[in-house]
């Protein structure tokens, strides 16, 4: 039977469990964009570059893409409740302090830690969410996805409130909220049963051996490299308040959300999913290109329309990586994540260095023709992605108990 259909339940009536791992997901989640809006602040303030400060993104998910090794060999073998609490003991750690760094390089460690944390935790709480829900599984989906969004949309605007009063304030309030989410999994979520077959530290880099997932893989390397350009170089090209720049990235987190959950589905269903994901890089190239050559008002509205294009991409790129080839879905996902995230690391670190090699507007031409190689890729590698893509299906998500850090 179809795990997508086994069950119509309202995702209101969920247990506390469930409620329990979904609140703190959208807490995890807002851990990405959390520091976008105080960027500048961070640099004043620990007397730093643009380039030192975007280091907080580059350690963060350096960390997040070398653990995608480690969170299945970890969960399938203490089990789901245990990997959760252990990723939120790390991220209350790292994320208290960093609010208490006195340098920038003291706060880029923390953030690795943090990163750690997050990926523990993240990676395993879909699969926890899909086996505690009530209702089957497509209530489970949706709750964990608006727990995504959600979580991507408020993180700007969180860090813009408490970073106002200091860029310190944001890190202990994540460290705050965590701890109560601790504290709530703890309580209500019991164990749930272990995979049949553990996971080895190498099962994701041998799935990378199928020519479908390699190619998702790779092409999801390219565009994330825009994706993360966009969310850590852009705060200093606008140099906005922290209030104005969090507004910017919330309502790009509530595009992000939108056309993620809602719109990129329907695309997929009427054009298919290549398509769909070859015409929204493009989009994605041209996008970023006016960003980074147009004026202030030309910057800001691309900002924000980044977020459409990126939630279509997202939710794309994750199904055609859990449904292109026949490794289990927890493999499939930690394999695809472990190259794409090292993108994620690599942008904040050379954005800045293009900039002072070169322009302000070079990082952003770069990026689109990142973009512009992430669609090539799917169209010269479509043989290998037509048949899977044609016939994918949301179950992927859910199939075989998958944590998916992506979105």
């Amino acid at each position: 039977m179809d795990p997508i259909d086994t069950g119509s339940g309202s995702i209101l009536k969920q247990p506390k469990a469930v409620w329990a791992t979904a609140g703190a997901s959208v807490v995890a989640f807002m851990g990405i964009g959390l520091v976008d809006p105080i960027l500048p602040s961070i640099a004043e303030g620990l007397d730093a570059t643009a380039g030192q400060v975007s280091l907080l993104f580059t350690s963060y998910f350096l960390i997040t893409a070398l653990a995608m090794l480690v969170t299945g060999f970890v969960s399938s073998r203490i089990g789901g409740r245990k990997t959760l609490l252990l990723g939120l003991a790390l991220v209350v750690v790292f994320a208290g302090l960093s609010g208490t760094s006195g340098s920038v390089g003291e706060l880029v460690g923390f953030r690795a830690g943090w990163g750690l944390g997050n990926a523990l935790f993240v990676s395993t709480a879909l699969a926890v969410i899909v086996g505690a829900a009530a209702g089957g599984s497509a209530a489970a989906i949706l709750l964990y996805e608006s727990a995504l969004g959600l979580g991507m949309a408020c993180g700007p605007l969180v860090g813009a409130l408490l970073g106002d009063a200091s860029w310190r304030y944001p890190f202990f309030g994540t460290a705050a909220l965590m701890a109560v989410g601790f504290v709530c999994i703890a309580a209500f979520l019991k164990e749930q049963p272990r995979p049949a077959r553990k996971t080895s530290l190498l099962d994701p880099v041998k799935a990378l051996g199928h020519g479908g997932l390699a190619s998702t893989a790779v092409s999801a390397f390219f565009y994330n490299y825009t994706f993360f350009t966009v969310l850590a170089f852009t705060p200093f090209v606008l140099n906005m308040s922290p209030y104005r720049s969090g507004a910017v990235f919330f309502a790009w987190g509530v595009l992000l959300a939108v056309f993620s959950v809602i719109v990129a589905p329907r695309l997929q269903k009427r054009f298919g999913s290549l398509k769909v994901l070859g015409g929204s890089l493009v989009l994605l190239a041209a996008d970023v290109l006016v960003l980074g050559y147009g004026g202030h008002t030309a910057a800001v509205v691309c900002t924000v329309l980044s977020g459409a294009l990126i939630g279509v991409n997202n939710t794309v790129y994750t199904e055609l990586a859990l449904g292109v080839s026949d490794a289990p879905r927890p493999v499939a996902s930690a394999g695809y994540n472990f190259v794409r995230w090292f993108a994620a690391a690599a942008a904040p670190f050379f954005a800045p260095k293009i900039e002072e090699w070169s322009d302000v507007h070079m990082p952003f031409t770069v990026a689109a023709v990142t973009a512009v190689l992430g669609a090539l890729v799917v169209l010269v590698r479509r043989r290998s992605l037509t048949a899977e893509a044609e016939e994918l299906q949301p179950v992927h998500a859910t199939e075989d108990g998958v944590g998916v850090f992506a979105n």
